[in-house]
């Protein structure tokens, strides 16, 4: 006889290998969390509710799938950073030489698993697991901005167990607990001259001046940061059926406090001071990762025309600066002076036939950062517009998959002295993204 798989040991199977999977991506806060709504730039997504990943834009929405549902899939994005030189600096006139630092960007993969389950007729259990912020940036070590960053990756992965309550036929309420894991590593070119000159307990100040211009000829040494750490959130959702045809959906997600720590490690430290400088330290930082909410409308034109709308706001203030405190080697900080920022989408859906269905969608998204002089190499963002298409096939009652793409219109500059110690960096970024999805989504 042939044995049956649960769906329970199914979404466990997806799980264990998005764990496993260290994928990481190219923008620190991560909305592609299926590939169902990035056809519409996710437009709707709180209100839309059409497979298990409601779980993560609105729990509420879990009311709308009866039975055992099951929703797993993959995003790719791909970017490209390429910065062109304008006046850049060195700190204390250090030579920079002409290296721009080659193609910034890379090819990241977010996966992501959903599963709900209809408890009964009012309610319904389920489970998600994403990576809600993730960033990668990569420039040659040698490049003009070496000393303010050379690498830099976040990676995120959070898990969401979450409830759902039936009100009555036009109004539903959802709750979730988020358990989420943080690892960073940020990797930079400090000049030896420079840091042993403000280290605390550095050289005298004779015996420096007599080493001056052997410290200067030294190549730079290379610093590196790594830290990790766990944070406990939560998140809340509402789904309100206003007519049959209107549905709008509301959702937020709270503030994620990180008590980080790890190790800095200090390599290629001249010969002249082995033993005077320690190679590795234990570090630390505190950061908060923002808190979200969303308000969205879906509605239903006629059969084959479906209308969506999204509004988003993010509260990037939690995080002013990134302050690492690097024990014995002092503080590394980076002056961010993040601002709250908006996300406005529209979307329409085509029901072609039974089986096809067409997405299509536009989202102006704004950057946390304010101006230029604050932006960071390592993360090279700005204003940007998203353009999307997408299709649904459905097999059958129970099977679906879903394929989206869209493309990132943006530009980006950056005139950053924020910290003397590290240089000027100015002049301006060639920069490209663009993201390919797909989702398949299981009735049981």
């Amino acid at each position: 006889m042939r044995k049956s798989i649960s769906p329970l040991h199914f979404v466990s199977a997806i799980i264990l290998s998005i764990g496993a999977s260290n994928a990481h991506a190219s923008a620190f806060q991560l909305i592609e969390q299926n590939a169902s709504g990035l056809g519409n730039g996710y437009a709707g997504s709180a209100a839309i509710a059409d497979n298990a990943s409601t779980i993560f834009f609105n729990p509420a929405g879990m009311t709308r799938l009866p039975g055992v549902n099951i929703s797993a899939g993959a995003t790719a994005i791909s970017t490209s950073f390429k910065f062109s030189n304008n006046g850049s600096t060195g700190p204390g006139g250090l030579p920079l030489g002409s290296n721009t630092g080659g193609d910034a960007g890379s090819l990241g993969v977010i996966p992501n698993a959903y599963i709900s389950w209809q408890l009964n007729p009012d309610w319904f259990v389920g489970l998600g697991v994403n990576a809600p912020f993730g960033l990668a940036t990569s420039y040659n070590k040698s490049w003009i901005g070496r000393y303010q960053s050379t690498s830099f990756s976040i990676e995120t992965i959070n898990v969401n167990p979450s409830i759902a309550y039936k009100v009555n036929d036009r109004l539903s309420l959802g709750a979730g607990v988020n358990w989420q894991h943080l690892d960073a590593d940020y990797r930079r070119n400090l000049p030896a001259a420079g840091l042993i000159a403000q280290l605390p307990n550095g050289l005298p100040p004779n015996l420096f001046q007599q080493y001056a211009g052997q410290l200067a000829a030294s190549p730079d040494m290379n610093a590196r940061a790594e830290l990790k750490g766990d944070a406990w959130g939560w998140n809340l959702g509402l789904l309100y059926q206003v007519t049959d045809d209107t549905r709008i959906g509301v959702s937020y997600r709270s503030k994620m406090k990180y008590n980080l720590s790890g190790t800095t490690t200090l390599s290629t430290i001249p010969g002249l001071f082995a033993g005077k400088l320690p190679g590795k330290v234990d570090n630390s930082a505190d950061v908060t990762l923002p808190d979200t909410a969303i308000f969205s409308i879906v509605h239903d034109l006629n059969s084959k025309w479906q209308l969506l709308g999204d509004v988003s706001w993010t509260g990037w203030s939690s995080i002013p600066s990134l302050d690492i405190n690097n024990g014995a080697l002092g503080e590394d900080s980076l002056k961010l002076k993040f601002r709250d920022t908006w996300r406005v989408a529209l979307g329409v859906n085509y029901q072609f036939n039974q089986r096809w269905q067409f997405k299509t969608g536009i989202a102006y998204d704004q950057t946390p950062i304010p101006n230029s002089s604050l932006r960071p190499t390592s993360l090279p963002d700005s204003d940007r517009i998203i353009a999307s298409i997408g299709a649904q096939y459905r097999f059958n009652e129970r099977t679906t998959i879903d394929v989206g793409y869209a493309h990132l219109f943006f530009h980006s500059s950056i005139n950053n002295s924020t910290d003397p110690k590290k240089g000027t960096v100015s002049g301006d970024l060639q920069t490209s993204a663009d993201m390919l999805g797909v989702q398949m989504s299981y009735r049981f």
